[in-house]
């Protein structure tokens, strides 16, 4: 050690001797540093001083304002070097004038940045807005990826970034700089301040304008709605809820992590409180629609809301994934919770109503009866939210009896080869609580042949909306098929019961003899049964075609060759009787394929009327082809 830093070191002064004399501070190395520190902050400070201009919102030049950001660079690093200073001298002398004047310097920079935050926030909302942050953070992944590319490939890769999204990440760097410097200075509680006042504005107008109406209805208030008011409300609110979650507040989370990644502690609280209120009140509104009347035809709408919640799922937990935000997760589950239950009540109540309806009308012509189409609309409709169903009805069992069928409850397998889920279970028993129905809706046809036709028709109908829909993927083509040989079984009864009487009129083919008037006889019973079967069914329908063609073509098989064999052989008998031969074979064609239209009217029912009979030319003509009464 030196002599001098030895005596220096030894022999220091006696506090006895010479109290009034102390040896001055000498300047040291780190002294003249910290001193120049002050010196070149007190230079470009006071060049920024914000108190010199009467209130943040003056119209002056801002530090970030310039594209050239070295200015800004060497305020905040001269802001740093400050901080070095204070702690230097807080170390050597808290007394200090310098320590004064440090300080005084970084209360003046705090405004000066705290001002320049808030400018930057104002000046370039448009480009912080959450699409543009959405956008920025994307396209900067996107480019992050590049980067691990050759060079051709990133110089693609940066002109793909727009003018708007080079100025939103432009943005957020000015800001994160400044919360960085602040929060490392202390001020951290100022620059949140400003940051939340500024981007909770941002986002509760952003969601009133994507809502059109107030997102904080109340529950009393959604209650007291017209359904159509209602609906027109949840419309909005599916289109909404989508923007909010994949560009609002992803982009304000984006935002805040970016703004404030040297503080997760801030980051989260700035995040949380810009967007709870908000967030909870648009997670609540399905909630309350779920609260309404659990009417069945508002079902759809029920699942619509549930199904955007749950497909938004993935998004929403890592968005809102902080302790802080968890009553917003929380929110986002209980409605998901209230609308399955709502749509397993509305199901429920859609039985009820089935089991529950009585109409003792019938349906003109054994047609389609309304029960059969609102219920086979309402469940092919259904069928579009099958991945949504089968998630809430995946803890509830459904509850169908056990000893039901396999025939009407199909048994298709899933791809794995096991049985199918809950919800075809469902769906199958709510078509087999309608088919019951419809069963006794029969009853109130007093013609046997017309309550068959009427279940032909109906279980034809329903068939065909399997067949046509995601219903068969569900039910399976064992299921079809069973039904469809039910449809025949209908057609069948339905063709002994309408033509028996004609079917009994017809000569027994093993009669080779018959006398005159066992010939006149036969022909004019086949005449009555025919015309009674005939005028019977003027108006009964059969609106699918290929059931209709069926029909028409099995029961004049029977009817025609026997008909014409027995026609060709005694013509000739009766060929001079009046009226006693009124239909020749082909006739018989013709008037079936008119039935099972719905179209006939009384006045044009077949009569006894000469004038409808076989004249005695058409009979004696070698053609054997000519038809009286209805020609074509």
């Amino acid at each position: 050690m030196p002599v001098k830093g030895m005596r220096t070191t030894l022999f220091k002064p006696s506090p006895s001797t010479s109290p009034a004399r102390s040896t001055p501070h000498r300047q040291t190395f780190s002294d003249t540093l910290m001193d120049e520190n002050i010196e070149n902050a007190q230079e470009l400070i006071s060049k920024w001083d914000v108190t010199l201009s009467s209130s943040l919102h003056c119209d002056v030049t801002n530090l970030f304002a310039s594209d050239d950001r070295y200015e800004a660079r060497h305020y905040l690093n001269s802001i740093k070097d400050l901080q070095i200073a204070m702690r230097y001298y807080i170390s050597q002398d808290p007394a200090s004038d310098k320590l004064v004047l440090a300080q005084n310097l970084m209360q003046i920079a705090m405004k000066t940045l705290e001002k320049e935050f808030y400018i930057i926030l104002k000046s370039k909302r448009q480009h912080l807005g959450p699409e543009s942050v959405s956008r920025a953070s994307r396209s900067s992944v996107s480019e992050d990826e590049s980067d691990q590319e050759d060079g051709e490939s990133r110089s693609v890769g940066e002109d793909s970034i727009s003018e708007v999204e080079l100025v939103s990440m432009a943005a957020m760097e000015d800001l994160k700089a400044i919360a960085e410097c602040m929060i490392g200075a202390g001020y951290g509680k100022e620059c949140v301040k400003v940051f939340k006042i500024i981007r909770k504005s941002i986002v509760d107008e952003s969601l009133y304008h994507l809502m059109n109406f107030e997102s904080r209805l109340s529950l009393a208030q959604i209650q007291k709605m017209d359904w159509e008011v209602l609906e027109v409300k949840i419309k909005t609110w599916l289109k909404a809820v989508k923007v909010a979650v994949k560009t609002l507040f992803y982009g304000e989370r984006v935002l805040c992590d970016k703004v404030f990644s040297s503080s997760p502690s801030m980051k989260e609280s700035c995040f949380a409180d810009i967007t709870r209120e908000g967030a909870l009140s648009l997670f609540l509104f399905p909630e309350n629609v779920a609260k309404c009347k659990k009417a069945p035809e508002r079902i759809f709408r029920t699942l619509d809301l549930y199904e955007a919640i749950a497909d938004l799922w993935t998004e929403i937990e890592p968005i809102f994934d902080l302790e802080s935000t968890s009553t917003i997760r929380q929110q986002a589950i209980n409605s998901l919770i209230k609308l399955g239950e709502a749509a397993l009540a509305m199901l429920t109540e859609f039985e009820t109503a089935i089991s529950k309806f009585n109409s003792k009308a019938a349906v003109p012509g054994g047609g389609i009866h309304p029960l059969t189409r609102y219920v086979m609309n309402y469940i092919t409709f259904l069928i579009d939210y099958s991945g949504v169903l089968t998630d809430i009805l995946a803890d509830c069992p459904p509850t169908v009896p056990s000893s039901l069928p396999e025939a009407y409850l199909g048994s298709p397998m899933s791809a794995d080869g096991t049985s199918t889920s809950a919800i075809s279970t469902r769906l199958a028993w709510l078509v087999l609580v309608m088919l019951c129905k419809l069963d006794g809706n029969a009853e109130i046809y007093k013609d046997a042949a017309l309550s068959y036709l009427f279940l032909a028709n109906n279980l034809q109908y329903v068939v065909n909306k399997v067949q046509k829909s995601n219903l068969k993927l569900l039910l399976g083509d064992e299921w079809i098929e069973k039904h469809e040989a039910k449809v025949r079984q209908y057609a069948s009864n339905y063709e002994r019961m309408g033509w028996n009487k004609v079917f009994a009129a017809l000569p027994d083919a093993n009669d080779n003899q018959m006398t005159t008037p066992q010939v006149t006889e036969c022909f004019k019973r086949f005449n009555s049964s025919f015309e009674d079967a005939y005028n019977s069914q003027a108006t009964w329908v059969v609106s699918d075609s290929k059931l209709r063609d069926h029909i028409k073509v099995s029961v004049a098989s029977k009817i025609v060759p026997v008909y014409r064999e027995f026609y060709g052989k005694y013509r000739q008998v009766v060929v001079r009787k009046e009226g006693v031969v009124r239909f020749a074979p082909d006739d018989l064609g013709n008037y079936l394929s008119d039935l099972l239209f719905g179209t006939g009217v009384s006045g044009s029912n077949l009569s006894l009327s000469s004038s409808s009979s076989v004249s005695v030319s058409s009979v004696t003509s070698s053609s054997g082809h000519s038809r009286g009464g209805r020609s074509r």
